[in-house]
């Protein structure tokens, strides 16, 4: 008799008190752990699979393998040998699937239309079981692969986390380097006589091991169901006994402690890093000793360590805490920025992190910390909100190689025992002979002597100096320095409020004055104690030119800093606030525990209406966003594309040149003078939504008023000052190229825009639906086939109530030429389109229904989408419903239609915006261009295109051409008052 696939099955799994969901954990027969989560309500199913092998166990002489074993595995199976079947399946059915490759981990995951589970499940599995490698895939996606390096390559974090990879043993599996890119998976592998394809199998056939997996299901179908789907697919996966790599050794050993690093970095940033070697304390994790000294060390309230370093002038953030190593060590980190003043004190700031250091261990651990910490994770683990099913598979699926499985969902949660002994075993590690301190600053341009090997970042080694070492050693007391105060924002009322009776799906108008208009919508879905409050705060001063646009930034960043100490308490208690500036005025929200919201919101409305501006802070939150305008040049070409088209289609939008020039004109008295002027007229539009009464949603927009008004003065706006800024419009036949350089990276960046419409129902869903027809074919044959990029995004633009078809590429070949290649594609959608069956337009009919009813898993995304419909002034809160029952009428004549009159090169209402980012090595590229090199049989031949308009001057541009009116609101405002 054959053994039985399942060895274990686990029934009892602790889940949060509000889970409806149904979970069951197995432990198959050749190793696989499973958890099954059956979810009746799901709109979409989801799996996930995690390998616990990644970049750390690459063959020495083959950096990147695993990562391109894991693009490869996407592109064919013996079962279904077809490289796109898998995505294509996925986007006929509203699924989408993606993976990451860490040094431990290989992730794989996919969520499809509930229906479908099982069909995207057997192709998903096959990647496990029996991958092509094909040989011609391979060929080209390694080009996806280097083209995902060069993306990085100009990238600070990327770079500091090679750097750090460097400067330990060069003999730890740590060193490597973990993307890979053309060198190493083609150039050199060549020259060495080395067979990649074969080095791929086997690197597949010796770690891709069923006791090396982790695999989440989740599916309407019941857990019985699920059980057999998975054991007929995964229990076949062969248990090659692989043990989970281990590294007991520390890749930070003696010789590389003590050791200051200078390290250049690509954009403005100065930052300091302060890193220790650690053991591995994943096996403590019910008492969790790093996360306690996290809790204390990178704590933000007064008398803290961060409250300290900034009264002092020296840094402006800190974040503290154990970071992740692999199994066998970990890390302890304190990393600060550093102001202008602190880089010439990088010392006395290290002096300050022993004197925290010290306090704690002369304190002892406290018990009632550790109760706070273990008070706040439960509540979170009670009131948690609902995942989306593919981000909860592919983390569910990683945690199992960590916790038993009934512990897996409440593993990070739960602590349970406080141990003071561990507490003071890290404490003890944290020691100056074993620092490692990075300093990053442009400062150390052409000091430096050394050059990592992959990103080519500058660097100089030094030891630390005995006399620092003495001085950190000899940290004293420091009477500054307090353990933080008791939270007061933890919350104690959890009472859900009753449902008023006959209240309206959708958010209603409870008031309606010149001061303000106040939506609101008691939730009726979620049920649990929490709330999303959003206000837009209507000025007419904050956006009239550069000045006042940085002004406005300056108030809120300086108002957000100083309100920092108070707010810090909020957020670990789980109550959060957001503000910021915009071209209408200010928005804040404030998100999380209904109990104790309104305290934090006045408190940030008084300090808004009665504000003092410290000097001090002034100069240094000037200064870092003066260098955050300039780092804007070191940003990726195609999100300078994006930021460029803006600009263009926009009626009115400030330059970040025109913003960096003005800066210079904000003076102290300036601002102190600006501020009473921003709030002398406002218009206050609101949101309120969760679990609150109307009665205290109407007190809670009185409490802003009255403040505004006791403390600024504030006055209602006029209506008519109330404006909103309008779209360019493309004339009929209209094609416009703008150009510009990117002075950083090496690759180039293009956006096609084809503006359609105004949007209206109609119109919507042509888009959409055509958005969703070309979505797949376009990924396949621009990046999987003909490999232009990392970067292949095709979809809809939308701004000012207009919209229309985008592409986006980032590609090392020129935009000219990335221009042809998008309408060759778009060419020979024709044919696609008219040999379409019934039945598959059908299917993405349906797909796109599925993805627009999918329900929001949690308050803040339902908020967040009738906020979206409060801000266009467009109110069609029932939107879905609406525009998919519309969906659901059109015909493939419709679609092709539209394409006809709206996108072919010789269409009568074609309007097209392409901008061009050339690469930094380029001096110029023709705006449009022939490329015979074309009749590569493999290649869809490119139609001729007409001669485009350069765009010289951009004011010049938006002068020439009308300007579409504003979409009409949805309601009739004096219907929507109850």
């Amino acid at each position: 008799m054959t053994e039985p696939a399942v060895r274990r099955l686990v029934t009892e799994i602790v889940r949060s008190p509000e889970d409806k969901r149904d979970y069951r954990g197995l432990e198959f027969s050749n190793g696989l752990k499973a958890m099954l989560i059956s979810d009746p309500t799901t709109d979409k199913s989801s799996a996930a699979l995690d390998v616990h092998i990644g970049s750390l166990s690459d063959p020495e002489n083959i950096s990147g393998l695993a990562h391109f074993c894991e693009h490869m595995l996407f592109l064919g199976t013996e079962k279904y040998p077809k490289e796109n079947e898998y995505s294509q399946f996925l986007s006929e059915h509203a699924g989408s699937s993606n993976a990451f490759t860490s040094g431990e981990h290989t992730n794989y995951y996919f969520d499809v239309s509930h229906e479908h589970l099982q069909g995207a499940l057997d192709r998903f599995a096959q990647f496990f079981l029996c991958p092509l490698f094909d040989e011609s895939c391979k060929d080209r996606e390694v080009n996806a692969v280097d083209s995902e390096h060069e993306k990085n390559l100009m990238n600070d974090s990327w770079r500091l986390f090679q750097l750090e990879k460097a400067t330990g043993n060069p003999n730890h599996p740590f060193s490597k380097f973990g993307t890979g890119n053309k060198l190493t998976l083609e150039t050199r592998p060549c020259k060495e006589g080395i067979d990649i394809r074969q080095e791929l199998l086997k690197f597949h056939s010796t770690y891709y091991s069923a006791n090396l997996m982790g695999l989440c299901v989740l599916g309407r179908e019941s857990l019985d169901e699920l059980a057999s789907m998975v054991e007929k697919l995964f229990g076949e996966v062969e248990n090659k006994n692989v043990p989970v790599p281990e590294f007991p050794e520390h890749p930070f050993q003696e010789e590389h402690l003590k050791q200051l690093y200078k390290v250049v970095p690509i954009k403005d940033i100065r930052n300091l890093y302060v890193t220790f070697p650690i053991p591995d304390l994943q096996k403590y994790y019910k008492s969790n000793p790093g996360h306690y000294l996290g809790h204390l060390i990178g704590h933000e309230g007064p008398g803290s360590l961060l409250s300290e370093l900034k009264s002092k002038g020296w840094v402006n953030t800190l974040v503290g805490g154990q970071k992740e190593g692999a199994k066998g060590f970990m890390f302890f980190i304190i990393n600060v920025d550093l102001t202008e003043e602190g880089l010439l004190h990088v010392d006395d700031i290290i002096f300050h992190m022993f004197q925290y250091i010290q306090k704690l261990r002369t304190e002892g651990p406290q018990e009632w910390v550790f109760e706070e910490c273990k008070d706040l994770s439960r509540v979170a683990f009670r009131f948690k909100d609902k995942e989306r099913p593919r981000g909860y598979t592919s983390k569910v699926a990683g945690l199992l190689h960590y916790y038993p499985l009934e512990e897996v969902l409440a593993a990070e949660y739960l602590l349970e025992d406080f141990r003071p002994d561990l507490i003071e075993m890290v404490l003890d590690k944290l020691r100056p002979e074993n620092v490692r301190v990075a300093v990053v600053s442009k400062s150390f341009e052409g000091q430096t002597d050394q050059t990592e090997e992959w990103y080519g970042t500058q660097y100089k080694q030094e030891a630390i100096s005995e006399e620092s070492m003495t001085k950190w050693a000899n940290a004293d007391f420091n009477g500054k320095f307090k353990l933080p105060m008791r939270n007061e924002f933890i919350p104690t009322n959890f009472e859900i409020y009753s449902l008023e009776k006959d209240s309206p799906p959708v958010p209603t108008l409870i008031k309606d004055t010149a001061m303000s208009k106040v939506w609101f919508k008691q939730d009726d879905k979620f049920f649990l104690p929490k709330a999303c409050l959003n206000f837009e705060f209507f000025s007419p001063f904050a956006y009239v030119d550069p000045l006042h646009c940085n002004m406005a930034y300056l108030y809120l960043e300086l108002l957000k800093d100083s309100l920092n100490e108070y707010a810090y308490a909020a957020e670990l208690a789980g109550l959060s606030y957001d503000l910021q500036n915009t071209v209408y005025g200010m928005y804040l929200s404030v998100k999380g525990y209904n109990d104790k919201q309104h305290i934090l919101l006045k408190k940030i409305i008084e300090k808004m209406a009665t504000f003092e501006i410290d000097e001090k802070r002034f100069d240094i939150i000037k200064e870092a966003y003066m260098r955050s305008l300039n780092n804007f040049r070191a940003e990726q070409p195609h999100q300078h594309a994006i930021y460029y088209l803006r600009l263009l289609m926009t009626e009115v939008a400030w330059t970040k040149d025109e913003l960096k020039e003005a800066l210079d004109d904000v003076t102290l008295p300036r601002l102190r003078a600006f501020i009473p002027q921003l709030l002398s007229r406002l218009h206050i539009e609101s949101l309120l939504h969760g679990n609150i009464t109307k009665e205290s949603a109407l007190s809670m927009m009185q409490m802003v008023e009255d403040t505004l008004i006791e403390h600024a003065q504030s006055k209602p706006l006029l209506p008519s000052q109330l404006i909103r800024y309008r779209e360019v419009q493309v004339p009929d036949g209209g094609w416009y190229v703008y150009q510009q350089r990117n002075e950083v990276h090496n690759n180039c960046g293009i956006e096609i825009y084809y503006q359609t419409d105004m949007q209206a129902t109609n119109e919507n869903m042509l888009l959409e639906l055509f958005c969703q027809i070309v979505s797949e074919p376009c990924f396949n044959t621009l990046r999987t086939k003909e490999q232009l990029g990392y970067i292949v995004f095709s979809g809809l633009r939308r701004a000012n109530g207009v919209q229309g078809l985008r592409f986006i590429i980032q590609s090392e070949k020129a935009p000219h030429y990335l221009e042809s290649r998008v309408e060759a594609f778009l060419y020979a959608m024709k044919t696609t389109l008219e040999e379409m069956s019934d039945e598959a337009f059908q299917k993405h009919i349906q797909a796109l229904a599925i993805r627009r009813l999918d329900k929001p898993k949690k308050l803040s995304a339902e908020c967040a989408k009738y906020w979206g419909e409060i801000i266009s002034q467009q109110y069609n809160f029932d939107r879905d419903n609406i525009e998919v029952a519309h969906l659901k009428t059109l015909t493939k004549e419709n679609i092709i239609n539209f394409y006809r009159e709206r996108l072919t090169v010789e269409a009568p209402k074609r309007h097209k915006v392409s901008v061009h980012v050339l690469s930094r090595e380029m001096d110029s590229c023709p705006i449009v261009g022939e490329f015979p090199a074309q009749n590569d049989v493999n290649l869809a031949p490119a139609p001729s295109l007409p001669q485009p308009i350069l765009i010289q001057d951009m004011t010049e541009f938006k002068r020439s051409l009308p300007l579409f009116p504003l979409v009409k609101p949805h309601i009739n405002f004096m219907a929507a008052k109850l």
